[in-house]
């Protein structure tokens, strides 16, 4: 473990790959969102905020770091 470790915190949000509940398209979509994703395929809401993390609509593929 190196001393910047300490220093300098790790973020606690991230990106996630959702895969749409209606289309199947693959999006990339941040997991802290402050806005209405849409899928832009077919326009259905993927995640919702919710004053912290956001309500995610669709499954989660991948956590991207």
């Amino acid at each position: 473990m190196s001393r910047w470790e300490n220093i300098i915190p790790r973020p606690r949000s991230k990106f996630l790959r959702v895969k749409c509940p209606d289309c199947g398209n693959e999006q990339i979509v941040f997991d802290h969102a402050t806005t209405v994703v849409r899928c832009h395929i077919c326009g259905a809401v993927l995640a919702e905020p919710s004053g912290g993390k956001a309500i995610l609509k669709g499954e989660v593929v991948e956590v991207l770091e």
